[in-house]
């Protein structure tokens, strides 16, 4: 897809929903005990995120597995939306868009693996990271130059403030003229 058409895309965007496991993290699981787990994220996603959310947007989580880290991380982030142990993607995207009552094309989703297709084929801007597996890929929007776990989620959200033209009013906070 050509940039024009990624930018259009993403202009209209008010909802960036992602997986977890291999797109906010590098898809490591590292089992610590019986029921303990360690997980890694980037603070620079994080930091894109509360972007995303002092541009007055909203964000999610849509993972087939439950995590207490996750949801920890989301609620550190402000994430308005996480729905973990999912075996039904869609049913948990359609009962958020009847929640929050958007539509899809006001939707972005990024994904890595192949369940992350039905939802990117629902949604408006649908992301790939950079180590998606081939099928995803194919089934992209956009793919990141970086993989999971180490900005991608970042590169996302830039690419929706920068179309959206939030970047410069965001980026007064850090950079002076």
């Amino acid at each position: 897809m050509n940039a024009d058409e990624i930018e259009r895309r993403a202009r209209r965007i008010k909802l960036l929903l992602m997986d977890c496991d291999g797109v906010l993290t590098d898809g490591r699981i590292e089992l610590l005990g019986e029921d303990d787990e360690s997980k890694s994220f980037h603070t620079r996603d994080g930091h894109g995120i509360v972007l995303m959310h002092r541009a007055g947007l909203e964000t999610g989580i849509i993972s087939g597995r439950s995590s207490t880290l996750v949801e920890r991380r989301a609620r550190e982030l402000g994430m308005q939306h996480v729905r973990q142990g999912t075996w039904d993607k869609i049913k948990d995207y359609e009962e958020l868009l009847a929640e929050t009552g958007m539509d899809e094309e006001s939707v972005a989703f990024i994904g890595d693996d192949v369940t992350d297709i039905p939802l990117m084929q629902r949604a408006g801007l649908a992301c790939a990271v950079a180590d998606a597996v081939p099928e995803t890929l194919a089934a992209a929007h956009y793919v990141t130059n970086l993989p999971g776990g180490f900005g991608a989620v970042r590169e996302v959200c830039e690419l929706i403030l920068k179309a959206q033209g939030h970047w410069s009013d965001l980026m007064k906070r850090y950079i002076r003229e």
